[in-house]
């Protein structure tokens, strides 16, 4: 082996936190290999890795080409989004969670105003319940399509990332449509939502749902039943379901497992116990069973869109904001195209009204709505998992303590589990059927 003798970084066996390093150059390789050591290479895989869904770090131990030891590293992406919620108003925090999962915002946002309406003992119109349900289906379509757009891509399934992108548009067109943004909607507010759903959104929604019912088929014909694919992932990633619960974890990973644990099931939120839908399970607990059950939910949620639609016809036109003019910020308000500030037609009518109307519009925006002191949870079931909303109140206009118990944090321990014996290639195919976001990890 060939290393500087005289430069200190290039020293032969260098002792590291992580282990020896070496250094070869050159046709080297030969005389390493044929040396006599016991050391095993550690190597680095991200936090600027392609496969590695934004900036994950694993520190692999590597055999040749088994896996013997692998360690997830997080904290590359810290946003200060849960800090940032105890400077601003309750209000305000919406803008804040809504970016912590970025493909699944408006979980966020419901987990975060159900915990709210907790504290304030406050019901949501039904109208605007329905619709919570219409926009979260949507969003777990979109979210779903992205795990399969990208574990294709990962594995070389390049026609598999072109499909589940220009399905993912069709959603985040709707999402555009209803809400106003593609992304970050802070559309689901403390009370209710932003605003109702424009006139022609029935219209708009079964023509999405018209198109993915044509196109899922095409997934089967793709992905299922082709040899590579499931060769290439079955038996891959195997975690029971034994393994998922003592490492806590949940959504498609424990239910490919066998267990159908889904808490629009069996922790009933929102009105979902007036729906009618399945849970899909496998029992295989490798990352085929995985991608199969995504594939099965995104089947599910187009359901459950359907009847949300049914249901709005059924409950008619109504309130989206509860009714109570010191919580309804922004009740019943014109919203500008950046889908955050008001327009002007809605700042010239509350100008118009009295001078006692637009304090107490200019209070309530600024200043917030007091949330009496305690402290409360809600969870949803996220595309990932239990996502939870932790909020802790002293009876002010901002929060105490926002905490998000983040279905990707927690995941993300099962992937040594998954990995560990097998070989650093399906380290990839494990990590991608987590599918973990690292906004929520490292909010």
């Amino acid at each position: 082996m060939t290393t500087s003798q005289q430069d200190p970084y290039a020293a032969p066996g260098r002792p590291t936190t992580e282990g020896t390093v070496y250094t070869v150059t050159g046709g080297d390789w030969d005389s390493l290999m044929d040396a006599a050591h016991e050391d095993r290479i550690v190597i680095n895989m991200g936090p600027q890795h392609p496969s590695t869904h934004g900036v994950l770090r694993l520190i692999l131990e590597l055999e040749g080409e088994t896996v013997t030891q692998g360690r997830p590293v997080i904290g590359y992406l810290h946003t200060g989004i849960e800090k940032n919620c105890e400077y601003r108003t309750w209000t305000q925090g919406v803008t804040f969670v809504t970016r912590a999962d970025y493909l699944s915002p408006l979980f966020n946002e419901a987990a975060y105003c159900m915990a709210i309406e907790k504290l304030l003992g406050i019901e949501v119109p039904r109208r605007a319940e329905h619709i919570r349900v219409l926009l979260m289906e949507l969003n777990r379509i979109g979210s779903h399509l992205v795990a399969l757009a990208t574990g294709g891509m990962e594995l070389g399934a390049l026609t598999g990332m072109t499909s589940g992108f220009r399905e993912r548009e069709e959603v985040l067109h709707l999402l555009e449509d209803l809400t106003g943004l593609r992304m970050n909607h802070a559309f689901i507010r403390p009370g209710g939502l932003a605003q109702d759903l424009p006139a022609d959104y029935a219209e708009k929604v079964r023509a999405f749902l018209k198109v993915m019912n044509t196109r899922m088929p095409d997934y089967d014909k793709l992905l299922t039943g082709q040899p590579i694919w499931r060769q290439r992932l079955e038996g891959v990633g195997y975690l029971p379901v034994d393994g998922c619960l003592a490492l806590g974890a949940s959504g498609p990973i424990l239910r490919a497992a066998g267990l159908a644990w889904d808490l629009r099931k069996h922790m009933p939120y929102s009105v979902y116990d007036e729906y009618e839908f399945e849970v899909p399970t496998a029992t295989e607990a490798d990352c085929y069973a995985r991608y199969k059950l995504r594939v099965a939910e995104i089947h599910e949620s187009l359901q459950l869109m359907e009847q949300a639609l049914t249901k709005l016809d059924e409950t008619g036109p109504g309130r989206v904001m509860v009714d109570d003019p010191k919580v309804a910020w922004p009740a019943q308000l014109s919203i500008g195209s950046d889908g955050m500030g008001n327009t002007l037609e809605h700042v010239r009518k509350i100008m118009s009204q009295s001078m006692e109307s637009l304090i107490h519009h200019f209070k309530l925006v600024t200043e917030g709505f007091s949330v009496p002191p305690g402290q409360a949870y809600a969870a949803v079931e996220s595309p990932r998992g239990e996502l939870g909303a932790h909020l802790v109140s002293d009876g002010g206009t901002r929060p105490v303590r926002v905490h998000l118990r983040d279905p990707s944090f927690v995941n993300l321990q099962t992937m040594p589990a998954m990995s560990e014996g097998g070989q650093i290639a399906d380290v990839i195919a494990a990590v991608a059927s987590i599918d973990p976001v690292m906004g929520g990890c490292d909010r």
